[in-house]
């Protein structure tokens, strides 16, 4: 059922994350949204009735929102922009890889300065490598963002609300 996942928005529209409809009640309920669309159904308690949120809006940015961006795969993909940073190859997120840049079996560490996403074949050929030794080279070096690109956010396009459409006009749509 589309109306169990409601869309938050950060104060200036931009997509933020997808909570449950008991989560966008409460949120309603607090005062920290506005309630920007809203499905057909509605919920009922003894002396309430209110449609579900569709689509809300943080009245004020919240802590989560300017903590820095946690290291993942799925985060440095966004970073990369789902491009291979050896061939130039655009990726699906499921056939992307996460490459150390420096190997972890030379002391690479797990981080944002050592990290890029790199198709199966090119990971494979650099293998436990520099890419100075494997004769590659890096399109960009890795970096720590300290914002990723909207085009982050991902959703099923079999699932995606009709209520969410005019936010989600540019999202990564994953058939999976």
């Amino acid at each position: 059922m589309s109306s169990s996942r409601t869309l938050v928005l950060t104060p200036h529209y931009a997509r933020h994350k997808v909570v449950g409809w008991q989560a966008a009640i409460v949120m309603v309920y607090k005062g920290t949204v506005d309630i920007v669309a809203e499905y057909e159904e509605t919920v009922r308690s003894p002396s309430v009735e209110m449609k579900i949120p569709a689509v809300l809006r943080l009245k004020k940015p919240t802590p989560s929102m300017m903590r820095a961006v946690r290291f993942s795969k799925e985060n440095v993909f966004a970073r990369d922009g789902g491009v291979c940073q050896y061939c130039g190859l655009k990726l699906a997120l499921l056939k992307a890889t996460l490459d150390h840049v420096i190997p972890k079996s030379r002391g690479g560490r797990k981080n944002w300065e050592n990290a890029v996403t790199a198709c199966r074949p090119c990971n494979s050929r650099k293998g436990r490598k520099t890419p100075h030794e494997a004769g590659m080279t890096l399109r960009r070096l890795p970096f720590r963002p300290k914002t990723l690109p909207i085009a982050a956010f991902r959703v099923n396009v079999h699932r995606l609300p009709e209520e969410w459409k005019p936010f989600c006009e540019d999202v990564v749509l994953e058939t999976g």
